[in-house]
């Protein structure tokens, strides 16, 4: 099993310095990856209550950009993975996004993993000249013409939402595909990803109730005719959550339940620094060492 760190956007501030050295103590205490959310605007939250919405995330909520981010993490660590956790794919340009994708696999040498999923905010979908209603129709389409672009010198395709003739994208990534994991919780999103991702980053929590939401899951992939020791199943602990025993019993229990990719999320609890979420992350990473 893979252990990873929910890079912490909206505390780690904008000092390069500061990213730079979370990212290198990550690498060093032995995590295997580093996943980073998304969003490219953030709404005022009446506009959202206004669409009847809560937003956990606001116009004040810092995100750096996970493209740019990755491209500047590829320079300053050697090992570990770099994934998203999740891209809003329907709000950006698919072709745009395959060229960006590849560019950072190529620049840290294949070690891309790109997270895909709807997304929840209408007001993004607008600012980005996107159509929110149609979001999930659309990344199956996207999802198909990505790997085409990263694994074709000469892509020719003709979807419903896109048309590409004669044109491909340079440089291809190093990994061919690049790996497309999806987000979602919805059965539509299950059944979508068990159909066409290579594996699932979810929001579960490592509980005895989490085994039957991932054993349905890896059904729907064999109804879609594949093998479900080839889908990767990502799950979420929340680091303020528990114990130091409580975390080794998580992390146990994820690994007896088949879970590939386990992530930390360090944000919303309570800590003020950049050091403060990097003593967190080396906190974890000791306490269970010896599970893993």
């Amino acid at each position: 099993m893979r252990l990873g760190v929910v890079f912490p956007q909206t505390e780690i501030g904008n000092d390069p310095g500061a990213v730079r050295a979370y990212a290198q103590a990550v690498e060093a205490l032995g995590y295997d990856y580093l996943l980073a959310y998304e969003h490219v605007v953030g709404a005022h939250p009446e506009r959202l209550r206004d669409l009847g919405r809560e937003p956990p995330y606001t116009h004040t909520s810092p995100f750096h950009e996970p493209f740019v981010l990755f491209g500047f993490l590829a320079a300053v660590t050697s090992r570990l993975e770099l994934t998203t956790g999740v891209l809003i794919l329907p709000q950006r340009q698919t072709v745009l996004a395959a060229k960006q994708a590849a560019e950072v696999d190529v620049l840290s040498r294949g070690r891309l993993r790109l997270g895909v999923g709807l997304g929840w905010n209408p007001v993004e979908y607008e600012a980005l000249a996107q159509n929110f209603r149609n979001r999930g129709r659309r990344v199956e389409e996207q999802v198909a013409l990505l790997r085409l672009l990263w694994t074709q010198e000469l892509v020719d395709f003709e979807g419903r939402y896109h048309r590409v003739r004669g044109a491909g994208i340079n440089p291809l990534p190093v990994r061919r595909p690049i790996p497309v994991w999806m987000g979602g919780s919805a059965e539509p999103a299950l059944r979508r990803m068990a159909r066409i991702a290579d594996g699932w980053i979810s929001q579960l929590a490592p509980t005895p109730e989490a085994g039957a939401v991932v054993e349905r899951v890896r059904g729907y992939v064999r109804e879609a005719g594949r093998d479900p020791a080839t889908f990767g199943v990502e799950g979420r602990l929340h680091f303020g959550s528990a114990s130091r025993e409580a975390w080794r019993e998580a992390v146990g229990l994820w690994r007896r339940l088949g879970g590939t990719h386990l992530a930390v999320n360090t944000m919303r609890c309570g800590l003020r620094t950049p050091d403060d979420h990097i003593a967190a992350v080396a906190a974890f990473r000791e306490a269970v060492r010896d599970v893993l």
